[in-house]
């Protein structure tokens, strides 16, 4: 005789709480974390693509890159920026994506505190151009402590990839 209980597995109602809330909804806050990590690459993205040349010198600005690797990297950048965005609104790859979203970031907030440590009055043209600033204007602390705030939609995305409206699912099942 079957048993009515529910079965142990995904389907299983889960205990209450916080930890039951994520368990319930965790494919939903993944997809959450997903979009809004895409909207961060595609604005980032977007306000570069225009101007490639001035990305290029925002580049050169922050004096961290050899002068060889400014301006494939200036216009690269942007594209490498979008096709994340594009991929986590696909779904596609998502662990690996947040994961190299997570390093980018990182990358990100080093150079901008090397900027602070180094003296160089700059602004960091994330979502858009940057360029020299009188000292003083500089806006360090709050572009680190947005960066480090993109971090958590990523850092959950390693955690947690499988999602709602994943194409990667779709395609392949549950992420490795």
């Amino acid at each position: 005789m079957a048993s009515k209980a529910p079965a142990k597995g995904k389907d299983a109602p889960t205990s209450g709480g916080i930890r039951g809330f994520m368990d319930t909804y965790q494919q939903w806050i993944s997809l959450g974390m997903r979009l809004l990590l895409a909207a961060m690459w595609l604005f980032y993205s977007l306000g570069k693509l225009g101007s490639p040349e001035s990305n290029a010198q925002s580049v050169r600005d922050f004096k961290i890159l050899p002068e060889s690797l400014v301006t494939p990297f200036g216009y690269a950048q942007p594209y490498f920026e979008m096709a994340l965005g594009i991929l986590l609104i696909l779904g596609l790859g998502t662990r690996l994506v947040a994961i190299f979203s997570a390093l980018l970031l990182l990358v990100y907030i080093g150079g901008i505190i090397s900027l602070g440590a180094r003296g160089i009055a700059i602004s960091c043209g994330c979502g858009g151009s940057g360029g020299l600033v009188p000292k003083g204007h500089t806006r360090y602390t709050l572009d680190v402590l947005r960066d480090l705030l993109y971090m958590v939609p990523a850092a959950w995305l390693i955690w947690k990839p499988t999602s709602k409206l994943s194409l990667e699912r779709a395609l392949l099942g549950d992420p490795i």
